[in-house]
């Protein structure tokens, strides 16, 4: 990503984190700018949840105090799902590898893993809404599989046992919200 600007390097990123380059997970060096990469990534995820929502609770005449909430809860979910996410995989990552990775290092591969979430809005699409949530939900546990594999330097068996102990946990908050979400367009 040296000598690139912003967009590019976005870009050139998303495509790397979506196809799951394990080269680039290990090779990414831990720099004020792909920090803001991955929290760029991160935002974009919740901006892309946010934006198909939204067309879903429009098309349902949802009023617009409901409407609001309801966002702010679903693009709050994405971007503290992500912090959770990697303080359960750096505590357990340091339970395993002691002193080898801090929490600041993993929110750069576990941001990039969060590139499949950009591709949230199309969750709007009738019928296959919650399929492709799914979809882009497994696609991202295996990125961040990827990136904590690398990013820990530990075997995939590890990385996935470790991943998987906050996944089910962002998955239940997630269904959550969706039921708060129902709960308000029903009340207001």
């Amino acid at each position: 990503m040296r000598g690139q600007d912003s967009i590019a390097g976005l870009g050139v990123t998303l495509w790397n984190a979506l196809s799951l380059n394990s080269n680039f997970y290990e090779n990414t060096s831990y720099t004020p700018k792909t920090k803001r990469i991955a929290l760029t990534i991160v935002i974009l995820a919740a901006v892309s949840k946010v934006l198909g929502n939204a067309i879903i609770l429009l098309i349902n005449r949802t009023e617009a105090q409901v409407l609001f909430l309801a966002l702010l809860i679903d693009g709050l979910a994405v971007v503290g799902g992500y912090y959770f996410w990697t303080f359960t995989i750096s505590k357990i990552g340091d339970w395993l590898k002691p002193g080898h990775v801090n929490y600041g290092e993993l929110l750069i591969p576990i941001g990039f893993a969060y590139a499949p979430q950009v591709l949230n809005f199309l969750t709007l699409i009738p019928l296959l809404g919650e399929g492709i949530e799914r979809i882009l939900a497994v696609w991202s546990l295996l990125a961040v599989i990827v990136g904590v594999r690398q990013g820990l330097d530990i075997q995939t068996r590890w990385a996935v046992l470790i991943c998987f102990v906050g996944w089910p946990l962002i998955q239940i908050a997630i269904g959550f919200m969706k039921i708060i979400e129902q709960l308000l367009s029903v009340w207001f």
